[in-house]
C-alpha cells in the first residue's frame, strides 16, 4: 500500500508540475531600438538591437524570431519570395520559415558589417560598412564583391528602380545599371553628403541625408534638388513611399509630403518617441520604428499614432524602483509599471515630455524620474501622470536621484548636485567643494545624515550637511569611475569600473571587495538582508556575495541574453524576487530563494507549507530543491528510489519559518553532505516532512 501511495503522488506531480524558473525574462517592458522593417504578405518583421521580431497581426503583438542569429543587431531586412534575409554586424543570415530559424549565408562576404540589403529579381545585394557592395545570385550561398567605380565603400542604403541599383554612401549616391558590375557617381553635388536613406516612387528617387534633408532626382540621379520646405529637422533617418504619399522619418518625428517633396507637414500626434529610424508600409498601415521607443502604427496616413510594441521585450532599462507592490522601470521609452512581478507591464509615462529615463526615486506618495536632457518629473498619483519640476535646475541631464527625509537630490552631467526641499518645485545647486563642471554624478546614496556622490572621474564625495559642502572621500578607492552604491547595515559599497569596494567608516577609507568577481565593471548593486548583488556588462550578468564582498559567485542560470553590451544596468529587490534591468533586453526576474536561503521578517512569514519541483529536472549531476515551512520545527528532506529505499538525507534539523533551497547531487546527496551513493539514471522521489506536513515529488537523473 505504501508503494501505491508513492505512485499516486507521482501521478499528481505529473499532472500538476511546479517547475522552478531561475532567471526568466519578464513580459516587458516593451519598446527598444528599431533599425529596419520588412513586409512579407501579412507578416511584418522588425530588425532590432535584440534580433528579429515577427508580427502576424499588424503590430498588435510581436514574437521573437531569432533562433540561429548569432549577432543581435539587425541593420537590414529583405524579402525574396519565401526567403527572408537579415543583414547584421556578423554577416547575412537566411530564414526560409518566417524567422523560425536562421542560417548564416556569407561565403565570400569579406566584410561582415552588413548595413543594407536589396533584391532585384534573382540578385541579392548586400551593402557593407567599409567593404562596399556584394552580390549573390544563389540566395546568399556565395557572394562576389561588385565595387568597380564605387568611390565610397561605406554603404548606408540600397534601392532598386527597374534595372537601376542605387547606393547611398557616407559620401554621396552611386548608380549601377548592370547589376553592380560597375558604378558611376550620381552626385547630389553637396560638399558633405552622408546619404542615410533612399526611396523610389515611380520615376522619382529620394535621398535622405544626415544634415541636409531630402533631395529629389527625376532623372536617375543625374540632377538633384533639395526638397525641404516644411521640414523642421534635416536629419533624415528613413524614407517610405505609399502611393502618392512620401514619408520622412527624422530626429524630430515623421513628416508627410503629398507632392513629391515640394512641401512637408509634421504628422506625429501620439508619437511619443520622435527619433524615427525606420518606416514601413503594409496595405493602409504605416509603421514607424523609433530609437528606443519601439514601434508605432498609423492607419490614417500619419494623422495619429498608437504604440504597437507588445512583445518587443528587449527595451533598454536604465533604472528600477520599488513602490509598495509595484515595480517601476525607467527606460528609453519612458516609465513602465508592473504590479504582478513582471507578468504584465503598462506604460506609465503620461506627461513625460522626455522619455529617456535615467533614474527613479520614491518619497512617500511622490514618485520622481530623472531624464537624459529633460530634467526631473514628479508624479503624485502613482505614475498615472507626470509634471516637469525643473525651476532652478540649470542642468537637465539628470543621471541620479536620492531622497533623504524631505530633501530630494539630483546628480547631473557636468552640473554637479542640486537640492530641492519642496518636492522639486524649486532647485538649488549645492556644489561647494565639488568639481561640478568636470563631473558626471552617476550615483547618489544616503546613509543617515551622510550623502554620498559617485562620480565618473574623481571617485566618491561626501557631504554631512545636505550638500552644503563636500569633501573627497576616496582613500583606497583605486578606480575613480563609480557607477553605483549600496548600503548594507553599516557597510557602504561602491560599484566601479575596477570592481566593488567596501567602506565600514562612511567612506573615510575603502578596501577592494572583488574576489571571484570575474568582471570588474560593476554597473548596479542591490542588497537583500546580508546578501549583496552586483550587475555587470558583457554577458557576465549578476554576481552574489553573502559575506560583505569578501567573495563573489556568479548567479546567472537562465540568463540567455545575447544583445551587446548585455549589461545589467539596474538591480532591485521586490518581495521574494530579484529583478535585473538590461541595457537591451528588458527586465529579468529570479526568486531570491534560488540563490540564497531566505529568512523572512515576522510580518512576511510564509502562510503555507510547500515543496517545489526540483530544477533542473531531469538533471546531471546536481539539482536544487526548494521548500517552505511556516513553523519552527524538525524538518526532514530525504530522497528515495522507486523501491522506497532511502538514498540520501538532505535536511534533518530544526528549521525556522522561511523558504530554503538545498542541492542534491547524483554523485552523493546534498552539497552540504548528503549520504547518497553514486546513483544510477532513473526515477527517484524526494520527501519533505515538517511537523504534520508531508509531501513527495518525483525527480529524474539522466546520465
Amino acid at each position: 500500500m505504501r508503494a501505491h501511495t508513492i505512485y499516486l503522488a507521482l501521478a499528481v506531480v505529473l499532472i500538476c508540475p511546479n517547475a522552478s524558473a531561475q532567471w526568466v525574462q519578464t513580459n516587458g517592458p516593451y519598446g527598444g531600438n528599431i533599425r529596419c522593417f520588412a513586409v512579407s504578405g501579412t507578416n511584418l518583421f522588425a530588425g532590432t538591437d535584440g534580433g528579429v521580431f515577427l508580427s502576424t497581426n499588424n503590430g498588435a503583438g510581436w514574437t521573437a524570431a531569432k533562433t540561429g542569429l548569432t549577432y543581435p543587431y539587425v541593420n537590414a531586412l529583405a524579402v525574396s519570395g519565401t526567403n527572408l534575409f537579415a543583414g547584421t554586424g556578423d554577416g547575412v543570415f537566411l530564414s526560409t520559415n518566417n524567422g523560425t530559424s536562421w542560417t548564416a549565408v556569407d561565403s565570400g562576404l569579406t566584410n561582415l558589417v552588413v548595413s543594407a540589403l536589396a533584391v532585384s529579381g534573382t540578385s541579392l545585394f548586400a551593402g557593407t560598412w567599409g567593404g562596399g557592395v556584394f552580390l549573390s545570385t544563389n540566395t546568399g550561398t556565395s557572394w562576389t564583391e561588385v565595387n568597380a567605380g564605387l568611390m565610397n565603400t561605406d554603404i548606408n542604403a540600397l534601392a532598386v528602380s527597374g534595372t537601376n541599383l542605387f547606393a547611398g554612401t557616407s559620401g554621396d549616391v552611386f548608380l549601377s545599371t548592370n547589376n553592380g558590375t560597375s558604378w558611376t557617381a550620381a552626385s547630389i553635388g553637396s560638399s558633405y553628403t552622408n546619404v542615410l536613406s533612399l526611396a523610389v516612387s515611380e520615376t522619382n528617387l529620394f535621398a535622405g541625408t544626415e544634415i541636409e534633408g531630402v533631395f529629389l532626382s527625376t532623372d536617375k540621379g543625374t540632377t538633384w534638388n533639395a526638397v525641404n520646405d516644411g521640414l523642421t529637422d534635416l536629419h533624415l533617418l528613413s524614407l517610405a513611399v505609399s502611393g502618392a504619399n512620401i514619408y520622412a522619418g527624422t530626429g524630430d518625428g515623421v513628416f508627410l509630403s503629398t507632392n513629391n517633396g515640394t512641401s512637408w507637414t509634421a504628422v506625429d500626434s501620439g508619437l511619443t518617441n520622435l527619433v524615427v529610424c525606420a518606416l514601413a508600409v503594409s496595405g493602409t498601415s504605416l509603421f514607424a520604428g523609433t530609437g528606443g521607443g519601439g514601434v508605432f502604427l498609423s492607419t490614417n496616413t500619419g494623422t495619429s499614432w498608437t504604440a504597437a510594441s507588445t512583445g518587443l521585450a528587449y527595451i533598454g532599462v536604465f533604472s528600477l524602483a520599488v513602490n509598495g507592490t509595484n515595480l517601476l522601470a525607467g527606460t528609453g521609452s519612458g516609465v513602465f509599471l508592473s504590479s504582478d512581478n513582471g507578468a504584465t507591464w503598462t506604460a506609465a509615462g503620461a506627461g513625460l515630455t522626455n522619455t529617456r529615463v535615467s533614474s527613479l526615486a520614491v518619497s512617500d506618495t511622490n514618485l520622481f524620474v530623472g531624464t537624459f536632457g529633460g530634467g526631473v518629473f514628479l508624479s503624485i498619483n502613482g505614475s498615472t501622470s507626470w509634471t516637469a519640476v525643473n525651476t532652478g535646475l540649470t542642468n537637465t541631464w539628470v543621471l541620479s536621484l536620492a531622497v533623504s527625509g524631505t530633501n530630494l537630490f539630483a546628480g547631473t552631467g557636468y552640473g554637479g548636485v542640486f537640492l530641492s526641499t519642496n518636492n522639486g518645485t524649486s532647485w538649488t545647486a549645492v556644489n561647494t567643494g565639488f568639481p561640478a563642471e568636470t563631473e558626471l554624478v552617476n550615483s547618489l546614496a544616503v546613509s543617515g545624515t551622510n550623502l554620498f556622490a559617485g562620480t565618473r572621474y574623481e571617485g566618491v564625495f561626501l557631504s554631512t550637511n545636505s550638500g552644503t559642502s563636500w569633501n573627497a572621500s576616496s582613500a583606497g578607492l583605486t578606480n575613480p569611475y563609480v557607477h553605483a552604491f549600496a548600503i548594507s547595515d553599516k557597510n557602504l559599497f561602491a560599484g566601479t569600473e575596477g570592481g566593488v569596494f567596501g567602506s565600514a567608516d562612511n567612506g573615510t577609507s575603502w578596501t577592494a571587495a572583488s574576489t571571484g568577481l570575474t568582471n570588474g565593471y560593476v554597473y548596479a548593486l542591490a542588497v537583500s538582508g546580508t546578501n549583496l548583488f552586483a550587475g555587470t556588462p558583457l554577458g557576465d550578468g549578476v554576481f552574489l556575495s553573502t559575506n560583505s564582498g569578501t567573495s563573489w559567485t556568479q548567479v546567472n542560470s537562465g540568463l540567455t541574453t545575447t544583445s551587446f553590451p548585455a549589461a545589467v544596468n539596474a538591480l532591485a529587490v521586490s518581495g521574494t524576487n530579484l529583478f535585473a534591468g538590461y541595457a537591451s533586453d528588458g527586465v529579468w526576474r529570479r526568486p531570491l530563494s534560488e540563490m540564497v536561503s531566505v529568512k523572512l521578517a515576522t510580518s512576511d512569514l510564509p502562510a503555507e507549507f510547500s515543496l517545489e519541483q526540483n530544477y533542473p529536472n531531469p538533471f546531471n549531476p546536481a539539482t536544487k530543491i526548494q521548500f517552505t515551512i511556516v513553523n519552527r520545527q524538525l524538518t526532514i528532506v530525504k530522497v528515495y528510489d522507486v523501491l522506497g529505499r532511502e538514498v540520501a538525507t538532505l535536511v534533518n534539523e530544526v528549521k525556522e519559518p522561511g523558504t530554503y533551497t538545498v542541492q542534491f547531487s547524483a554523485r552523493g546527496g546534498s552539497a552540504s553532505g548528503g549520504d547518497g551513493s553514486n546513483l544510477a539514471s532513473g526515477v527517484y522521489f524526494y520527501r519533505l516532512q515538517s511537523g504534520d506536513f508531508v509531501q513527495t515529488k518525483k525527480l529524474m537523473i539522466v546520465k
